[in-house]
């Protein structure tokens, strides 16, 4: 054996030191190919967690093969159902959203006005104290107090006055004199967003206004703000940059980019456009086919066939969704950042991967969860209301605002949405330990809970709801199907 091996070991080149694993072996049958204990891949003590790239890569041709085959199924069955011409609005529309939109400069004029006179106010007793306090008065904090609260009653009346109204103004609009619910749903939004910002504005004056008052309490302001210290941010520019900041949250100061990249504005402007052309399509050649259909099923409360209808609307709600919050959050949002010079861009965050329900409503839309946390959240549990409290009160008022949001611009007051913000609230307290667990197999879970009620419960049963109402009111959106 020893003769042979060293025979072998002379026949290679010279310099060649033959390894372990390249051996020359004389018995070709009797290698080890089971040297020690081994574990296979999916088991759970396996050493390491293999790669699933391959079937991440099978999921997403069988998802795009699928719905590939759903284009043409609806390509067959209804044929090419985009219509230009055949949306239902009218000149009156076009006209009075014009007109709410043109109103709403007026509105924030007004409220510079009030901050104006505010501010006034409060640098004249300012001085009025100084005065005291050179005397050495005890009066001093006494007047300091009853000139802010005198003048906080009043000025929280006015705002309240003038945001509201503009508000219950273009409400009544949109629900009595503006038919088509898109352009109603545009107006809406607007509404709210102005009535948000407006409410953010007098709440931060408020509060600038009391530490300008008490020159102790100054010191507990960001650093950012003594840039533009009050009353000096009370001007129409401020209040103007405000209005088109993409932020629902009012600052005297903002962290702002060197300059505009128009390039980078037209990038995003021409994603929007993109998006929002697939969005009409979308809506027009596959969601329409499938919640007409679903009118039946819902007038004899077919349980089985709206399951199976909220299925199927489920993918193309989804992806419209999808599509919207990108044209959105992504690109009308960074768009318009980068023309205002406005630093703080995370308008979102990985809201996909949410390990519960909650941390979906705290990662999704950051301008809302920022005005909702600021302005009702923290100041209720700073008055020593409990979080669960402070929660509720948020959900409860998000619900309102959907409602408006969505029940007005379709002329159906229902309540599902106001219901729907609600529900949310078990959601929550359902989810929350699930995102605490260790491992990871809970936040797992927790994300699989919040796409099923997302996709299957949430948005489909709201679409089907408001267009079965919709049409059981008036019929048909577009003129051709009337026909």
């Amino acid at each position: 054996m020893a003769t042979s091996f060293n025979a072998t070991t002379e026949t290679l080149p010279t310099g060649h030191v033959p390894t372990k694993d390249k051996m020359p072996m004389k018995y070709r049958h009797v290698a080890a190919v089971h040297p020690k204990q081994r574990t296979s891949c999916l088991s759970h003590d396996a050493d390491k967690s293999p790669s699933f790239l391959g079937f991440r890569n099978l999921m997403v041709i069988v998802l795009v093969v699928m719905n590939l085959r759903l284009v043409v199924e609806n390509f067959m069955k209804y044929g090419v159902l985009i219509c230009i011409r055949c949306h239902n609005y009218t000149r009156n529309d076009i006209l009075l959203s014009t007109l709410l939109y043109a109103l709403v400069p007026c509105h924030l004029f007004v409220a510079y006005l009030l901050e104006l006179g505010a501010a006034q106010h409060a640098t004249s007793a300012l001085g009025r104290m100084k005065r005291l306090a050179d005397a050495n008065s005890n009066d001093y904090p006494v007047q300091a107090s009853r000139s802010f609260q005198a003048t906080w009653y009043t000025i929280a009346w006015a705002h309240g006055m003038n945001a509201t109204f503009c508000l219950l103004f273009t409400t009544y609009v949109v629900y009595y004199h503006i038919n088509h619910p898109l352009i109603g749903s545009i107006c809406q939004v607007h509404a709210i967003i102005v009535w948000l910002k407006n409410c953010s504005y007098a709440f931060t004056n408020r509060d600038l206004r009391h530490a300008y008052l008490n020159p102790t309490s100054a010191s507990a302001l960001p650093e950012l703000y003594s840039q533009c210290p009050y009353p000096r941010n009370v001007t129409i520019r401020n209040l103007a940059y405000f209005w088109w900041a993409p932020t629902l949250v009012y600052q005297p100061v903002y962290p702002r980019s060197p300059s505009v990249r128009w390039l980078f504005v037209l990038k995003r402007v021409a994603e929007c456009f993109s998006l929002s052309m697939f969005i009409w399509l979308a809506s027009a050649q596959y969601a329409a086919p499938v919640l007409r259909n679903s009118l039946d099923k819902m007038a004899t409360l077919n349980i089985a066939s709206i399951i199976e209808r909220l299925m199927k609307l489920s993918t193309i709600s989804l992806v419209i969704w999808l599509a919207g919050f990108f044209a959105v959050f992504q690109s009308i949002l960074n768009a318009l950042a980068e023309i205002m010079r406005f630093g703080d861009r995370e308008f979102y965050t990985d809201w996909w991967n949410s390990p519960s329900v909650g941390n979906y409503w705290r990662t999704w839309n950051k301008p809302v969860y920022h005005f909702m946390r600021r302005h009702i959240y923290s100041p209720l549990v700073g008055r020593g209301f409990s979080n669960g409290f402070a929660s509720t009160m948020v959900f409860v008022f998000s619900g309102l605002l959907h409602e408006l949001l969505v029940g007005i611009p379709t002329h159906n007051i229902l309540g599902v949405a106001f219901i729907g913000m609600l529900v949310q609230l078990p959601m929550i307290y359902l989810t929350a330990p699930l995102e605490k667990m260790q491992g990871i197999n809970g936040r797992v879970i927790g994300n699989c809970i919040f796409w099923i009620s997302f996709c299957l419960v949430g948005q489909p049963l709201a679409a089907l709801m408001y267009f079965f109402a919709w049409q059981a009111k008036y019929g048909s959106v577009s003129r051709a199907e009337k026909g």
